[in-house]
C-alpha cells in the first residue's frame, strides 16, 4: 500500500494550497492531484522523485510512510535552515552572477531531471564563467550525442551550450532556433521545426535522425541556446570547399593562359 495520495493531501493542507495550485507547481492537472489523493491513480516515478525532493523528504518515506504533522513541521524547519545557509530566496532574474553559470554535465543529466525542484541540488551544480550577461535565468548544458552535427559541422558531442530559460506559456519558441529540452526523463538539444497550440516538433541538423515531438505539458523546462563553447574546430563547409576548389582551378587556368601568351 502506498501513502503517496495521503501525503500529498496532508502536505496541501499543511501548506494551505488548493489542488489547482499544487498541480501548477509540478506541471500537473488538478484532476491528476484529485486522483492521487483518492487512490484512483499514482504519479510516475519521476514525478514522485520531484515531489519528494521539493518537500525535502526521502522517496521511501514519501511512498511507504504516512507523514505526520510533526514530520511536516520538522521538514519546514530543516528547509528553512538550508535556505538560510545557501541564501535561497526569490529566483534571481540576473543570468550572470559571481561564480558563473550552473553547468549540467553529461554524467549528471538524469540526476538533474529528477532534482528540478531541489534548490539545494541546483545550487551545488558546478559553475563556469563566460563573459555573457543574458537577462533571465541561465544554465549551461554539456551536449550529449551527435544529432546536431552534420558533415563535421554544427554542434558536437561534449560542446557546452549556454542557454536562457524561456517560459513557453508566455513566449512561444521560434522556428529555426536551437533549444535544450528537459522532458520525458531526458535532456535533448534540437532545432524547432514546427509548432502548434499544443505540440512542438523538433529536428536534428543531421537529417539521418528522426524528428521528435513533444506536447507542451510534457516539457518540464525549455532553454534557448544563446551561445556555444567548443574545443572542436569546424572544417570548411561543403560550399566553401567547392568555392576553394574553383578558385584553385581558375588559378591554374590563368597560369596556363599566361604560359601560352
Amino acid at each position: 500500500m502506498s501513502f503517496i495520495g495521503k501525503n500529498i493531501k496532508k502536505i496541501r493542507a499543511h501548506k494551505k494550497i488548493s489542488q489547482a495550485e499544487f498541480a501548477k507547481i509540478f506541471n500537473l492537472t488538478r484532476g491528476s492531484i484529485g486522483a492521487y489523493e483518492e487512490g484512483r491513480a499514482e504519479p510516475k516515478i519521476d514525478t514522485i522523485v520531484q515531489l519528494a525532493n521539493y518537500f525535502g523528504v526521502s522517496v521511501d518515506a514519501f511512498i511507504n510512510k504516512e507523514l505526520t504533522m510533526s514530520d511536516l513541521y520538522s521538514l519546514d524547519l530543516v528547509k528553512e535552515k538550508l535556505n538560510e545557509a545557501h541564501h535561497f530566496g526569490k529566483e534571481t532574474d540576473v543570468a550572470f552572477r559571481k561564480g558563473g553559470i550552473g553547468l549540467v554535465k553529461l554524467n549528471n543529466q538524469l540526476e538533474y531531471v529528477v532534482n528540478l525542484g531541489n534548490k539545494d541540488f541546483i545550487n551545488k551544480l558546478p559553475y563556469i564563467e563566460f563573459p555573457v550577461n543574458f537577462k533571465g535565468i541561465t544554465r549551461a548544458f554539456e551536449l550529449n550525442g551527435s544529432e546536431m552535427e552534420y558533415h563535421q559541422n554544427g554542434l558536437h558531442h561534449g560542446d557546452i551550450l549556454l542557454c536562457l530559460q524561456i517560459d513557453h506559456a508566455k513566449k512561444k519558441p521560434e522556428k529555426g532556433k536551437v533549444y535544450v529540452l528537459v522532458a520525458d526523463g531526458r535532456i535533448v538539444a534540437r532545432r524547432l521545426k514546427d509548432l502548434s497550440d499544443h505540440q512542438l516538433q523538433f529536428m536534428s541538423d543531421d537529417p539521418n535522425y528522426p524528428d521528435l515531438e513533444f506536447a507542451f505539458d510534457e516539457i518540464l523546462q525549455i532553454w534557448e541556446v544563446k551561445g556555444v563553447y567548443s574545443t572542436y574546430l569546424n572544417p570548411p563547409k561543403m560550399l566553401d570547399e567547392k568555392v576553394m576548389l574553383l578558385e584553385r582551378q581558375m588559378e591554374e587556368v590563368l597560369k596556363q593562359m599566361k604560359g601560352v601568351g
